[in-house]
């Protein structure tokens, strides 16, 4: 078998499997978090948690199978560990981009949401004074 299919074969199975183990991850580890961000609605919290897994599951399965091909044929075993390093780097580099980009606007909304039950006041008022006459 040619070496540049084995390095694929290798590519595909590790970044397969690295997006599935962290979109996992983030599913069961993110559901908590969505809960809070959502003001424990658990139905929505599972919904968006469902969603962002597959939108991960797309853009990560896309950028992989867009950065497959290469253009350098490999001699020898040294060029596949070269190629593997390389390719699995950039994976492992657009998969932490995009687990911060997830962590970033779920915090956004967390604190979004923080604010505006901070806006409410704990008591609802009882009623008003009148003004003095000498304010």
């Amino acid at each position: 078998m040619d070496r540049t299919v084995i390095a694929y074969v290798i590519y595909l199975v590790v970044s397969i499997g690295l997006t599935v183990w962290v979109a996992r991850t983030l599913s069961r580890n993110g559901r908590v978090f969505l809960a809070d961000v959502l003001h424990g609605n658990e139905k929505l919290a599972d919904a968006v948690n469902h969603l962002l897994v597959v939108g991960f599951y797309l853009v990560n399965l896309g950028f992989v199978a867009l950065y497959l091909s290469d253009d350098e044929t490999i001699t020898d075993t040294r060029g596949i560990f070269e190629a593997l390093s390389t390719k699995l780097g950039v994976v492992l580099l657009v998969l932490g981009v995009m687990h911060l980009g997830n962590v970033y606007v779920l915090n956004r909304i967390r604190r979004r949401g923080m604010m505006e039950r901070e806006q409410v006041p704990p008591v609802p008022p009882q009623g008003w004074a009148a003004p003095t006459a000498g304010a």
